[in-house]
């Protein structure tokens, strides 16, 4: 998204995004064990600005509970032990809204926030749930919390038989920061795999805790249950790195005490 004005995906966007998770041309492989492959795209090396893809394969999931588990902000806040704080703003369209999310960085970098506008949609036997980064006046950046910036951040989910599917995770998201060398590589090799693991299990775990949690409500499905305030596309516009703070972080080490916690979990 280069311009200023926020727009709605197109169907050309979420067929963009679609090629890009599934083309392996300019991606270099950086970690390929049990069911989870990842590919790092280096963009800018002086400002660790950098594309991430992983793949995994579940066996066990369908591809409709990992759509569901991905969309459930509720069920978000139990299973991503990474998030500080997570709610939706508004509804832009059927298949478009606003949301809040921050999260917790590996020590002793600072936790990041985002503003996204976030839009889906089912393409056949795949699913798209794609997003990026957008200002809206109410929610400026906050004093203890660095604004990153998602250029594109998203899933692609395809179907592979009634209770199989594989999972795409693509994200181009600027840090805002210079990043030390060390936490782009322990992104890659330790943070994402163990982030998709996570995405497996609470899919496991997802049936039998919607059976206890609203079993019928899924606004993602069904746009009627959605309660979230109508909100005019002309309130946002798209963040641009350029207009955030940056801050240096390129001369911290990794925590000892970060990765001993690592362990223990």
């Amino acid at each position: 998204m280069s311009g200023h004005t926020a727009l709605i995906p197109d169907d050309q966007a979420f067929s963009n995004f679609r090629g890009e998770c599934t083309s392996e041309t300019g991606w270099n492989l950086s970690y390929n064990k049990s069911g989870v492959t990842v590919w790092i795209q280096m963009l800018e090396e002086e400002k660790s600005l950098h594309k991430i893809k992983c793949r995994m394969v579940c066996k066990d999931v369908s591809a409709d509970t990992m759509y569901d588990v991905l969309h459930d902000i509720e069920y978000r806040k139990k299973w991503d032990t990474n998030v500080i704080e997570t709610f939706d703003i508004g509804k832009l369209t059927v298949n478009a809204d606003l949301g809040y999310y921050s999260w917790r960085c590996p020590k002793p970098l600072k936790n990041r926030d985002v503003i996204t506008l976030r839009s889906w949609l089912p393409m056949g036997t795949d699913s798209i749930i794609m997003n990026y980064s957008v200002k809206h006046p109410k929610y400026p950046p906050k004093k203890d919390l660095v604004r990153a910036v998602s250029i594109q951040t998203g899933y692609l989910i395809q179907r592979q038989g009634p209770s199989a599917c594989t999972l795409i995770y693509l994200a181009q998201v600027d840090p805002k920061g210079s990043l030390p060398k060390w936490v782009v590589n322990k992104s890659s090799q330790f943070l994402a795999p163990k982030a998709m693991k996570r995405i497996h299990k609470a899919c496991v775990k997802y049936v039998d805790w919607k059976l206890r949690h609203a079993p019928g409500h899924k606004p993602w499905l069904y746009p009627e249950q959605n309660t979230l305030p109508s909100m005019p596309l002309s309130e946002l516009s798209v963040q641009h790195a350029d207009s955030l703070e940056n801050i240096d972080e390129s001369s911290l080490t990794e925590s000892r005490e970060e990765h001993s916690d690592e362990e223990a979990h």
